[in-house]
Parts: structure tokens; C-alpha cells; sequence
């Protein structure tokens, strides 16, 4: 279980940057939505020309870092930083992603009115999804930004 802080930040983030490694082990970050239901953080990805799908599935290490004051409105801000390990579920891209649609609604309403548009842009609804199960979180408090608490995270299956 991640700490109530950066479980907060991750409710409340409409942004936070997915960094993976390429085949030559070149750091690429990505900013998408979080998406959190208390255990995986969830992110979602059109299909096409996605090469984040084809890191991640090279290289499952990856981070999750929210450290943009405009995507993650609280007050006192802070950052963190979390570390993990990813899976791609594509198994079914024409609907397999609708499964968090309630989590996306919540923090995006707006996801409602690109539904209905749905067959006029159909290749941006080809989603696989991202599941990233957290294994270890560095919490920059406003209050002592040099220093992050780190939080190792038990493994569960």
C-alpha cells in the first residue's frame, strides 16, 4: 500500500510521467493519467505508433513521477516518485481498457464526450492498458525537499 500522501496526489493528479528504458537503456518519459484503485496504478495507451507498449514489455522496470503543481492541485504540494514493475494488458484493445472507465471518469468527466465520439475516432479507443504495481516510493514533502522518505513496499502476488 502506497502512503496516504502520494495515494492523494495520485487522485488528484491529472498528469504524472511514466518513465521506461528503451532496448539501449535509454531513459523516455511520458506524460499520461494515473489512474488508481488503491493497489495498481493504471494507465492507458492508444495503440498506435505506441512504443512505450514495446519498452515496457522489453524492459517491465519503470516509474511513475508526479512532480507537476498544475496536474496535481493540493496544497501543501509535494512530489514523489514511484518505482515499479509493468505489465501490458492488450489482450483485448477494443474494450479490455473500458474495465477503468469509472476510475478515468472520476478524475476526467470529459472522457463522457469522447466517448459518444467514438466511431469518429476509433483509433485513439484501440487502448492497451498499463498496470504498474508499486515497489518502492521517494515522498518529496514540501518541507524538506532535499531529503525524500522512502518507502519500500511489501510484494504481493
Amino acid at each position: 500500500m502506497l502512503p496516504s500522501k502520494v495515494e492523494e496526489m495520485l487522485r488528484l493528479a491529472l498528469v504524472a510521467e511514466l518513465t521506461v528504458i528503451d532496448a539501449s537503456g535509454r531513459p523516455i518519459t511520458y506524460p499520461l493519467i494515473p489512474l488508481y484503485d488503491g493497489r495498481i496504478i493504471y494507465m492507458t495507451s492508444s495503440v498506435l505508433f505506441s512504443e512505450k507498449l514495446r519498452h515496457i514489455k522489453g524492459n517491465p522496470k519503470v516509474s511513475v513521477a508526479l512532480t507537476d503543481p498544475t496536474a496535481i492541485p493540493s496544497e501543501p504540494f509535494h512530489r514523489a516518485t514511484i518505482q515499479g514493475d509493468a505489465v501490458v494488458v492488450d489482450d483485448d484493445l477494443h474494450s479490455g481498457w473500458e474495465r477503468l472507465l469509472p476510475l478515468w471518469r472520476a478524475k476526467e468527466p470529459v472522457i463522457d464526450k469522447f466517448l459518444k465520439q467514438r466511431f469518429g475516432i476509433p483509433l485513439f479507443f484501440e487502448r492497451a492498458v498499463i498496470e504498474i504495481s508499486p515497489r518502492k516510493v521517494f515522498l518529496f514533502e514540501e518541507d524538506s525537499p532535499e531529503s525524500p522518505k522512502v518507502f519500500e513496499l511489501a510484494q504481493t502476488s
